[in-house]
């Protein structure tokens, strides 16, 4: 029985086999490897990359698409975990000590901002993740200052991974196609983030792009003095979105 898209969850299924290789390339999984996949659908890049792998581990919200996938892979082969990925807990999964977490997926483009947000939590036990996201959004996580769609999610992503954007993925690739373009992006976990507590910068960064058509001093008024924003090497008359990732966290380590 065909399995229809549901719109609530977000689905469109790739099915273009030379976009699945390209990725799969990109990946390069490796047989030693532990993977996660977010959101398998109907199990086409979890096909692909299952022949390099042993075992790898999925994680699923529709309840349908998971009872199709337990029945067509051995559970030593797939690990199902039937949830919502913006709950669930990374860090659970066993990975060999010394190893690191490989993450992937073609993430719902309705909750994909949240998603990353929840995953960057776990980043210092991620080796990579390759993901499947619109464009646009991508194009936001890549912007340099200066950029009109540079903004929080560039600044936050920026301050946790070292990303690019890979290629760019047609609608015609999927069922059913979607409106927009889509991109593969590559994210590897930064060593060493420039030291800074994250909530604080969260905060800096929110009210700062909350009204980004005002300059800093105006955007960050009852946070911090003009005398502060120069400190942290900040013009007080520039716009939110010509500051620096450095220049941010200047701005949250005064605190």
């Amino acid at each position: 029985m065909k399995h229809v898209a549901r719109k609530r969850f977000g689905q469109n299924f790739l099915h273009d086999q030379h976009v699945l290789d390209r990725i799969t390339d990109s990946i390069a999984p490796a047989a030693g490897d532990t993977m996660v996949e977010i959101g398998p659908g109907l199990g086409a890049m979890t096909d692909q990359l299952t022949r390099s792998l042993p075992h790898m581990h999925v994680v699923e919200l529709d309840r349908d698409l998971v009872a199709r996938l337990q029945q067509r892979y051995r559970p030593e082969k797939l690990t199902v975990h039937a949830g919502d990925a913006l709950k669930f807990d990374f860090a659970s999964l066993p990975v060999p000590e010394g190893q690191k977490l490989r993450i992937v997926g073609n993430l719902p483009y309705n909750i994909s901002s949240p998603l990353l947000f929840h995953l960057a939590a776990f980043a210092p036990k991620v080796k990579d993740q390759h993901f499947m996201l619109q464009k646009e959004v991508v194009e936001r996580m890549v912007a340099e200052p200066g950029s009109k769609v540079y903004g929080r999610l560039s600044v936050m992503l920026q301050w946790r991974y070292d990303m690019t954007l890979l290629f760019i993925v047609p609608p015609e690739a999927f069922d059913p196609p979607p409106k927009v373009d889509s991109a593969i992006v590559r994210m590897i976990p930064l060593a060493q983030p420039l030291a800074c507590d994250g909530a604080r910068l969260e905060a800096v960064v929110q009210k700062a792009f909350s009204q980004r058509r005002k300059v800093i001093r105006n955007c960050l008024a009852g946070m911090f003095t003009e005398a502060q924003i120069i400190e942290a090497g900040i013009d007080p008359g520039v716009r939110p979105e010509t500051i620096s990732l450095a220049q941010y966290v200047a701005l949250a380590n005064l605190a």
